[in-house]
């Protein structure tokens, strides 16, 4: 067989196979994933409450809305065994405040659950009874292991399949829970949030002590955890900003930002030495968070220490994101993210839903050999490539680029963000210079930047051939080894191949480094360039 064979493989096979692949029926119209499409869910921490509203593909949900009011329900909790009565009150006005906003939006009853605060509080049930008194909503309190397996289901709703070791921080706890091939395993809950930390007598030598102490134990519990590190919660996300501003990090993304055991510790000193005040404004982080920073990065410190993970990352996801996860079923969790969120702006924003399969088919050959993480982006591309079709056309190339890379996509590195990213660029652009983007472009290496190129360019070919359902398509065939483009085209696509689409299959060829050949097939004479 040659090198260009038209022998349909298993990637193309799957494309009209309805339950199969990535291209497989999407569910979001599925009446289960529907009844998920606007969700509200509230979280009552130790030291924040938190509104949060999911909408659009429940496999990969975006915002519709989201607010956190700083309560410090846990101050001083560890003293006088009672939630923190100015807490108290700004809790009550903030789930009022929410109660009127779901029922504005229209939304079912909003789940709500509390965490360590109010489970350990003596007035606890209390401040409940007071909250279901004043504004007609339960709170659901859940325990320690029971947090620990929402923050780690929250962050499989972002990478499914995932493994290591899930670590939530919040005001009076921090949770360990392990996951693997989409499970969670063992779980654990400890007293190392800051909250809890900053009513240690003794100072930063008795803290010391105290977490050390508490993460050997930890440890003993969970067993050794040499994989990923994910980090769910505020302190966390808050360190990650700094060391963002550290390094100079140009993407402002937490999601999925990757951190080593080095620059873990380069920042904690970094943080030391800093000004808090400066630093709290150069990093847009509030005032009330700021403030448990740096008890958070004596956890951190210690965390990475006892377990020596291979890697960490930031997860946006967590307790909240889970309880959304709680609701699906298994076949939609088995869906990929990234796939199911595309094919949902596709079919809400795009002129013609539906022909990114068909651009994706067309397309293939040229990209036959790439291993499957790189396949997925090429579907990915092809369902988005014409969702920003309302933005100037001034403009067009740099929207595509701003939504890929700063859009709430889960399954995404933050260098697959930058390839998707240049890709949709190129889909309305040849070239990528003198844009305000250049710095974000470094990412990814020359290699990878021309390959978002062509498939950029592969893109902006392909879109001018839109055909009825029913007419027969042309195909291309790449040999990569003679570095010759073969383009055949059928009756029905001559007329649609005018000197634009021709230019643009030039552009292409001319980022293959590859000449083109076309024919023209039932006795018309084959022209080659």
């Amino acid at each position: 067989m040659n090198e260009a064979t038209e022998v349909p493989d298993a990637a193309v096979a799957q494309l009209d196979h309805p339950d199969m692949g990535l291209f497989g029926r999407p569910l979001f119209q599925d009446p289960s994933a529907r009844a998920l499409s606007r969700v509200g869910v509230v979280d009552v921490g130790s030291n924040s409450v938190r509104l949060v509203v999911f909408d659009g593909a429940a496999r990969s949900p975006a915002y519709f809305y989201n607010e956190k009011i700083m309560c410090a329900l846990g101050a001083g909790l560890s003293e006088s065994g009672k939630l923190n009565p100015q807490g108290r009150v700004r809790a009550l006005s903030a789930l009022r405040r929410f109660q009127h906003l779901a029922q504005g939006m229209g939304l079912p009853e909003l789940t709500v659950v509390a965490t360590a605060a109010v489970r350990d509080a003596s007035d606890g049930p209390e401040f409940r009874e007071e909250v279901l008194r004043e504004t007609g909503l339960r709170i659901w309190v859940i325990d320690g292991e029971e947090e620990a397996r929402l923050s780690a289901q929250g962050v499989l709703l972002g990478w499914p399949g995932s493994y290591g070791l899930v670590c939530d921080i919040g005001g009076s706890s921090m949770e360990l829970a392990e996951i693997s091939g989409g499970r969670v395993g063992r779980r654990v809950s400890s007293s190392l949030g800051p909250l809890k930390l900053q009513e240690i007598k003794g100072g930063k030598a008795a803290r010391r002590v105290h977490i050390k102490e508490t993460m050997q134990q930890l440890q003993e519990t969970m067993g050794p955890q040499r994989d990923r590190l994910f980090l769910v919660g505020g302190s966390w996300r808050a360190i990650a900003r700094i060391d963002m501003h550290r390094r100079n990090y140009p993407l402002h993304v937490l999601h999925e930002y990757r951190m080593t055991a080095r620059s873990v510790s380069a920042t904690v000193k970094f943080i030391q030495k800093a000004d808090l005040e400066e630093l709290r404004a150069a990093c847009g982080i509030s005032s009330a968070r700021m403030s448990l920073v740096p008890l958070a990065t004596e956890v951190l410190s210690r965390l990475v220490k006892t377990f020596g993970p291979k890697d960490i990352a930031i997860s946006s996801y967590g307790i909240r994101e889970g309880m959304l996860y709680e609701q699906m079923p298994q076949r939609l969790r088995d869906r990929d993210p990234l796939i199911e969120s595309c094919r949902f702006a596709e079919a809400k924003d795009a002129r013609m839903p539906g022909f990114g399969k068909l651009l994706y088919a067309f397309i293939h050959p040229i990209f036959r050999s790439v291993p499957d993480a790189r396949r997925r982006l090429i579907k990915a591309a092809c369902l988005l490539h014409d969702v920003s079709w309302r933005a100037h056309p001034d403009y067009r190339a740099e929207t595509c680029f701003d939504n890929a890379t700063r859009a709430n996509l889960g399954g995404l590195k933050h260098s697959e963000r930058v390839f998707l990213g240049l890709a949709l660029l190129h889909r309305y652009s040849n070239k990528r210079q003198g844009t305000r983007f250049e710095e974000l472009y470094d990412l990814i290496d020359e290699k990878t930047q021309l390959d978002a190129e062509i498939l950029g360019k592969a893109m902006r070919f392909g879109s001018m051939l839109w055909m009825t359902q029913d007419a027969e398509r042309g195909t291309l065939r790449w040999f990569p080894k003679k570095k010759v483009l073969h383009l055949r085209l059928t009756p029905d696509m001559v007329p649609l191949f005018g000197e634009v689409a021709e230019a643009r299959l030039m552009s292409l060829a001319s980022s293959l480094g590859a000449e083109v050949e076309i024919k023209k097939i039932r006795g018309k004479a084959q022209r080659s360039i």
